[in-house]
């Protein structure tokens, strides 16, 4: 919105009144960054820029129409990701795209976090803990939990006091891949578990036969 309100001709002042109350920069160092000398070739450029920029964007939100359009076949899966706390329709369909939904192809639940970056290794000796760095995995996959996270954090569930417990003793970044693990944390390999069963699969999609799908909710 600054940059717009610089575009169409408004000054510095006018500009900051647009700032966002989540900015860490003071008023000050914001005017500072807004002033200066715009021609009309940089004014002509930026806001050519800024067209792209929103075609972009366009684009990115038929293509996620078109993602759950073409897992309408998996619609029940997708619903049952979503009774977990920060994941909606988008990233539902995120993560079947990215794990499918045959857990028993990952072997055991710590291979599925390990896969997806977000099980913290455990190097310890004599109860000293030498390293908590994640292994190589998926990054999409593990930026995409990471996301669920934050916005698991922000409801009235228990990965928000989990959230607030964990803070204060590893660190923001450390405990928003511990609660990206519980969002991804299967159950156990047994008992009773939620099927979905499917005739004919799409074709963007691999032929499983039978499905199973297991998240922890808790």
């Amino acid at each position: 919105a600054m940059i717009d309100c610089l575009l169409n001709g408004g000054t510095p002042v006018q500009a900051l009144g647009y700032a966002s109350n989540r900015l860490k920069a003071s008023k000050e160092k914001l005017l500072m960054a807004l002033e200066g000398d715009l021609s009309e070739e940089h004014i002509l450029i930026a806001k050519m820029q800024r067209r792209h920029i929103d075609y972009l964007y366009d684009k990115l939100a038929e293509l996620e129409d078109e993602l759950i359009l073409r897992l309408a076949p998996y619609r029940p899966a997708m619903e049952l990701l979503m009774t977990i706390p920060g994941v909606d329709t988008l990233s539902a369909a995120e993560l079947i795209v990215e794990i499918g939904t045959d857990m028993s192809a990952f072997g055991s639940a710590a291979k599925l976090s390990m896969w997806a970056g977000v099980c913290p290794g455990n190097h310890e000796s004599a109860g000293k803990r030498y390293s908590g760095k994640t292994q190589k995995a998926n990054r999409f996959l593990r930026s995409l939990l990471c996301q669920i996270a934050w916005a698991a954090v922000r409801t009235t569930s228990q990965f928000k006091s989990k959230y607030q417990s964990l803070v204060i003793r590893r660190g923001t970044k450390r405990a928003i891949v511990a609660i990206a693990h519980k969002v991804l944390r299967p159950s156990k390999f047994e008992g009773h578990r939620p099927t979905i069963r499917h005739e004919r699969h799409p074709a963007p999609m691999p032929d499983h036969g039978t499905m199973s799908l297991e998240f922890r909710r808790t």
